[in-house]
């Protein structure tokens, strides 16, 4: 009779750790896909995300004066004065001055020497 019971207990454990097992590729097999899902998300769309924001500040630091910009609201001029969150520029059509903010930055018009190179 303890042979029996031996082998009961020995096949009980074998089927317990299986389970186990099995539960854990289970979880994996069902998470796998989502952590998939964020590993793309984060190449496809937060990645050249911050590639774009890194470049656009760097041009808002570059800024000099005498440089023609375009504004987000499609404003083209020339830079007058640069301040630390604003920039005062000059528009072409009257020569109206105006300050808008830095961030309201989109495109610096002017090529400088060590941009070209």
């Amino acid at each position: 009779m303890n042979f029996n019971y031996f082998l009961l207990d020995a096949a009980k454990s074998a089927t317990e750790t299986a389970g186990t097992e099995g539960g854990l590729m289970s979880m994996l097999v069902t998470f796998a896909p989502l952590v998939l899902l964020f590993i793309l998300m984060y190449f496809m769309i937060i990645r050249p995300q911050r590639k774009k924001q890194k470049e656009e500040q760097k041009m808002r630091d570059s800024l000099q004066v005498g440089d023609e910009i375009l504004t987000i609201g499609g404003i083209y001029g020339r830079v007058i004065s640069l301040k630390e969150d604003a920039i005062v520029i000059e528009s072409k059509s009257d020569h109206s001055k105006m300050t808008i903010a830095r961030w309201a930055l989109q495109q610096n018009l002017t090529v400088h020497d060590d941009e070209a190179k």
